[in-house]
């Protein structure tokens, strides 16, 4: 995806996200964040945005935590959301990718990009948590931008030694989206951080102790999990926002996600 793809994305999702929350109200539950209402939701989306436009906007090179949200409710708190949302857009929207450098934490093709990349991701998946307050079935995540929110996942934040989805025993996850081509991951899970490779088609990582990579035997084959489902659903259950749309192989390695994958 191109960055100003990612700037739509992050103004769609947050529009949409602004509605859901206006609608659910800011003392409703948050049944995907535990102990969180929709203004704790608000407030922290809102504080990361801020945090974010900063970095690009003032090209800071160094790491800082974002700062608290205000102690705002209601009707203040949601014009607050709304403008930083803006705020944040805009400041991407006029950047220059060649041009901006800034601390960034995962690998993009500029600094600018992966702000955008992320802004946009983060958005997404709190669009989804206010949805989910609001009640009802959040609204469909474009299949692109959702395998792009896969990989991102899969091999960005997962491909860092902070992940802490770790196995004794070998497993193989293959994630694919059953609605783009070629939208298929192998994710080996081991005792150390899990790598993924894009791609893995039929037979490959089947416990064999072969083509897995594993190593041969039975005692050292791969316990073998596939989750599929269309690139929506997959990329929502991915981030622990719905159920796997579908399991099939060794349930325990898709259990295994999730208690280990949350992102703090």
């Amino acid at each position: 995806m191109e960055m100003t793809e990612y700037v739509e994305a992050l103004r769609r999702e947050g529009e949409l996200m602004l509605k859901a929350a206006t609608e659910a109200g800011t003392d409703a539950p948050v049944p995907t964040c535990p102990g969180w209402r929709v203004r704790d939701l608000v407030g922290h989306t809102g504080a990361v945005h801020r945090w974010a436009a900063a970095f690009v906007a003032r090209g800071i090179t160094s790491p800082r935590r974002p700062d608290g949200p205000p102690d705002l409710d209601g009707t203040d708190l949601l014009a607050w959301f709304a403008d930083g949302h803006r705020e944040l857009t805009a400041t991407l929207a006029s950047a220059d990718p060649l041009e901006v450098d800034c601390w960034h934490f995962l690998p993009a093709p500029s600094p600018a990009v992966f702000w955008a990349r992320r802004q946009a991701h983060e958005t997404a998946t709190h669009r989804i948590d206010a949805e989910l307050a609001r009640g009802g079935e959040p609204t469909a995540t474009e299949p692109v931008f959702a395998v792009d929110g896969i990989e991102e996942l899969l091999s960005g934040f997962h491909g860092r030694r902070t992940s802490k989805v770790r196995s004794s025993r070998p497993r193989v996850l293959r994630v694919r989206a059953t609605d783009v081509a070629d939208a298929v991951w192998t994710v080996r899970i081991s005792e150390e951080p899990p790598v993924t490779v894009r791609g893995g088609g039929d037979g490959e990582g089947d416990g064999g102790g072969g083509s897995d990579g594993v190593g041969g035997g039975a005692a050292n084959a791969a316990l073998v999990c596939e989750v599929s489902g269309p690139a929506a659903q997959v990329y929502a259950a991915l981030w622990n926002r719905v159920p796997f749309p579908s399991v099939s192989g060794d349930e325990e390695t898709a259990a295994l996600w999730r208690e280990t994958s949350p992102i703090g």
